[in-house]
């Protein structure tokens, strides 16, 4: 029996880490359960997902992206993953474009790549996150109380859309914090109805905020883009911050403005590549 065998590259953005696959090279049918089987830290390549980039569905992007989670869900949208791509694409020579347009399921986002002085390489990548929604009943019911209960707990938080669903919780000491115990819980609270991403942010003296992420699908994750973007947007609603954040996850930091004069949220952070491999399907 013929096996294929396809090439990957594994990259993270801020320790946010996925298996990059490119479509145009490679035809991928079933990438829910190759999520599953690759994303296994013990018995695959070990990732928080399955990234494909792929030709795009519309004229108005230069390629398209697709993201399945851990657990082989598909997500709409990640940051991190979207900084990765546009390296990627760059440095692989697919594109001699700094600005690319990058199809996802929340939108066309754009990519502004900076650099290296011998402009040979990537350095960081700024991605225009579009509007934040602060309402989306697709996504969230408001209980009547404006609190979540998780076990013993109940946590008042922000919800925000960045395409995808997340529920931001200021807490006073985010390293003492149950991460997983309460974030498996509230992912699921009945108030999401496509489940939710949950972060644990906590304002730091130095006016950076300090954030653990329960990603949806994925569980906890070294970041979360567009959970950065979320709990900027949050800190700035609830008058903890203003529009500029530096936010601080387990795998690095990402800043993030979310600009007056057209509302949509920026994340410029780093992507790195940290190997290439061969893998049969």
């Amino acid at each position: 029996m013929y096996r294929q065998r396809i090439q990957f590259t594994k990259m993270h953005g801020a320790g946010n880490d996925y298996i990059y696959v490119n479509t145009l090279l490679y035809n991928i049918e079933n990438p829910e359960a190759l999520a599953i089987k690759w994303s296994d830290r013990h018995k695959g390549i070990g990732s928080d997902g399955l990234v494909l980039i792929c030709k795009p569905d519309t004229n108005d992007a230069d390629y398209k992206m697709r993201i399945f989670n851990a657990d082989g869900s598909e997500a709409m949208m990640c940051g991190n993953a979207s900084r990765c791509i546009g390296k990627y694409l760059y440095e692989r020579k697919l594109t001699d474009k700094t600005v690319i347009r990058l199809e996802t399921l929340s939108g066309i986002k754009i990519l502004n790549l900076h650099l290296s002085d011998d402009a040979k390489s990537v350095e960081s990548v700024t991605v225009d996150m579009l509007e934040p929604k602060l309402v989306n009943p697709k996504q969230y019911n408001k209980p009547e109380n404006e609190t979540l209960t998780a076990d013993d707990r109940t946590f008042e938080g922000t919800f925000v859309c960045m395409g995808n669903p997340h529920f931001v919780i200021f807490v006073d000491d985010v390293n003492t914090l149950d991460i997983e115990k309460y974030g498996r819980i509230l992912e699921r609270d009945r108030c999401f109805p496509e489940r939710c991403n949950i972060e644990f942010a906590q304002p730091l003296e130095d006016g950076t905020i300090r954030t653990r992420v329960w990603e949806r699908g994925s569980g906890i994750t070294m970041a979360c883009g567009t959970g950065a973007c979320a709990t900027a947007v949050a800190a700035a609603v609830t008058k903890r911050n203003g529009r500029t954040s530096r936010i601080k996850m387990d795998g690095g930091e990402l800043d993030i403005e979310w600009k007056e004069n057209d509302n949509h949220v920026y994340m410029t952070g780093p992507a790195t590549i940290v190997f290439d491999g061969e893998i049969e399907i």
